[in-house]
């Protein structure tokens, strides 16, 4: 199964970034997670699913909510073995 890794660099944490990610994840049918990193500038995102769903959500982390901005989104997509069963934002 496709698995993207990402890690996404901006204004990204305490601007809802996590919560954004997750709403388009489920909205995709994606599993994996999504969490903030301890330089506080980034976050990272890991999900699994379809390859045109992992696409259209790579296309929503350039994008990002309102009130984040987004300088770079570092992907890549391997195939992997499932290990995922849900969608989650860990703190």
């Amino acid at each position: 199964m496709p698995r993207l890794t990402a890690i996404v660099t901006g204004r990204v944490q305490g601007v809802g970034f996590r919560d954004y990610v997750q709403r388009q994840a489920l909205r995709r049918g994606l599993a994996g997670f999504v969490r903030n990193r301890d330089d506080g500038r980034s976050v990272e995102v890991v999900a699994e699913g379809d390859e045109s769903s992992l696409s259209a959500f790579t296309e929503a982390l350039h994008k990002g909510p309102g009130l984040a901005r987004v300088d770079d989104v570092d992907a890549q997509v391997r195939e992997e073995a499932p290990k995922f069963s849900r969608f989650s934002v860990e703190y």
